[in-house]
């Protein structure tokens, strides 16, 4: 999957459209919940020595959250690294350069997405169930 189809998928999937909030840096893209705001995807042009790749160069890359249980499990895994300018406890880096499954990537940005996602609070929850009595 590339960037310009990782920005199709989040925008028909999640009805959450590009940001570009920062002029210094055009090609950085953010996506946020609606409601609350929080960012569940920031998608990056980076050198590759900033992920450790050897190699010279430049690599699209999109940052989510998971479980910080996880990210030691996924960074294991080809094309996924120790998230770039994140905490690396709960973010991880997807290159976006087909080293990592479409699917897969689906799957993380849907993590990242129920994980940033506006909390449920129980005293809400209690008040309404006391309406319904």
């Amino acid at each position: 999957m590339n960037k310009n189809e990782l920005i199709e998928y989040i925008a028909e999937n999640y009805g959450v459209y590009a940001e570009f909030p920062w002029e210094k840096y055009p090609n950085n893209i953010v996506f946020r919940h609606n409601n609350n705001k929080k960012w569940f995807a920031l998608i990056m042009t980076v050198s590759n020595e900033k992920l450790g790749i050897l190699e010279c160069g430049l690599i699209d890359i999109v940052n989510v959250k998971c479980e910080t249980i996880m990210v030691n499990s996924f960074r294991a895994e080809n094309g996924i690294y120790a998230a770039y300018h994140m905490n690396k406890a709960n973010w991880i880096s997807v290159a976006l350069d087909d080293s990592v499954s479409d699917e897969k990537i689906k799957m993380l940005i849907d993590i990242s997405f129920r994980l940033t996602a506006p909390k449920i609070k129980k005293n809400n929850v209690k008040s309404e169930a006391k309406c319904n009595l």
